[in-house]
């Protein structure tokens, strides 16, 4: 199941520079598109605007509801876009996705509010949330599989590794965006039509996209199944009946989409939803602390995606999924008493405080860079490339999806029944421990080490 199509030649490192940086870019500006929601969420400003006053938790939950359905619909997606991605082609099929997202996500920002169309208001945002969790279904399995099916032997996991940064990246870049624009304005200025700026702004990154990844040629694996005619007559069907491919599936999901998710998302937007809600924190001041700790955690994707190509794909999971059971409670007490209101002056932690916050949430990024950073290479290598955009997407969007989508969600209904705001962790926990639990069990090495 490798790779570089049999007699093709391999791409040359500036075709692989094109390849990894287009993907990447495409990837980092649809996953802003998708988690600018989330990052205005923790703000209030999506519930104030959208929907009618009342109880806040209400809102906080209708909010996060909202979230959740981008989420519920990324599983529909990959059945349909995997499908057209194993029939039609790679590249084509996420120029679709793209534009899908780009256009959705700027849907968002032209939205009137609640006050002025009343009903009509919040089911607008779930249609275009909708259409944006169609679009993302599609568009991780395509860049994943199209820098996997281009690079040589050996480098998959580093050069895919871009891309599960990418995801990182397009949080870390809606942060910038929100702050760039939130700074310069007055308060009032920005609730009042402020908020909207980062919406539309994914109009340019779509154009820069589609101008970037118009230059790509179609993956030489693709071609190559093509030209000798072994295409999948239905991959939808096929990759619940190809020999052997059931257990892959069941793997993917309850293994390594379900766990590696819930820790990312643990580790960024549960903790702006601790930072700023819980501990009472500044909210500018807090999307900066989760917004660094992004950042420096970056690295770490690259890290273990690069040394998945050298000792394996599955430790670096498995160790970063145990290490995630002992360390994740820790690191957030860490961040409670670190982030403690009496602590801080007008809202915003002493310089001391931030760096024991920032250090606490670096650690879990390092933890989900171990799961998430080789992950790319290791689906696609999975997989059969007749059905790889088909059997890579559902499993893994059904995975992330639901266990990821829902966390904030239930991870707010939790801490809002026990009034403990540690207690939503306990839903990553599990998670976690039932990706370990299948891991162990059932997900076979697809790059052993290399022997000297």
């Amino acid at each position: 199941m490798g790779n570089i199509a049999e007699g093709a030649a391999e791409p040359s490192a500036k075709d692989m520079r094109l390849v990894v940086s287009a993907s990447s870019l495409g990837t980092i500006f649809e996953w802003y598109d998708f988690f600018i929601y989330g990052t205005l969420a923790t703000t209030g400003i999506m519930a104030n605007t959208f929907l009618p006053a009342g109880d806040e938790t209400f809102k906080t939950l209708m909010v996060w509801a909202g979230f959740a359905v981008g989420f519920g619909f990324r599983p529909l997606g990959a059945i349909l876009f995997g499908y057209l991605g194993d029939k039609l082609g790679r590249k084509y099929t996420f120029l679709v996705t793209i534009t899908l997202m780009g256009l959705a996500t700027a849907g968002v920002g032209l939205v009137p509010s609640y006050a002025a169309i009343g009903i009509a208001a919040p089911l607008a945002i779930i249609v275009l949330r909708i259409l944006q969790g169609l679009a993302l279904g599609g568009e991780y399995g395509g860049a994943a599989i199209y820098v996997s099916e281009h690079s040589p032997d050996g480098r998959s996991g580093y050069h895919t590794s871009y891309i599960q940064a990418s995801v990182v990246g397009g949080f870390i870049l809606s942060l910038i965006v929100v702050l760039a624009v939130k700074l310069p304005l007055p308060a009032a200025e920005w609730l009042a039509w402020g908020w909207r700026v980062p919406f539309l702004f994914s109009i340019v990154l779509l154009a820069v996209s589609l101008w970037m990844r118009l230059k790509l040629a179609e993956s030489p694996v693709f071609k190559a199944m093509k030209a000798e005619g072994q295409m999948a007559a239905n991959p939808f069907i096929e990759s619940f009946t190809y020999p052997g491919n059931f257990k892959r599936l069941f793997v993917a999901l309850f293994g390594i989409a379900a766990g590696l998710t819930v820790i990312w998302y643990t580790a960024m937007f549960t903790a702006l939803e601790f930072l700023a809600k819980a501990m009472k924190m500044d909210q500018t001041a807090a999307q900066l602390i989760v917004g660094a700790s992004a950042t420096i955690g970056l690295m770490f994707f690259i890290i273990f995606g690069g040394l998945s190509d050298r000792i394996g794909r599955k430790p670096s999971i498995v160790w970063g999924y145990a290490l995630t059971l002992v360390l994740m409670f820790p690191m957030f007490w860490i961040v409670g008493k670190h982030a403690d209101p009496a602590l801080a002056v007008n809202g915003v932690p002493t310089p001391e405080n931030i760096a024991w916050i920032v250090g606490a949430l670096v650690v879990m990024m390092c933890l989900s860079g171990m799961t998430y950073g080789p992950v790319a290479a290791l689906l696609s290598e999975m997989f059969p490339a007749r059905i790889r955009y088909s059997s890579m997407s559902i499993p893994y969007h059904i995975g992330t999806g639901y266990f990821g989508g829902f966390l904030p969600l239930i991870s707010a209904y939790i801490v809002s029944r026990t009034h403990d705001p540690y207690s939503g962790l306990w839903y990553t926990w599990g998670v976690v421990a039932m990706a370990l639990v299948v891991s162990l069990w059932g997900l076979k090495e697809t790059n052993p080490p290399k022997r000297a």
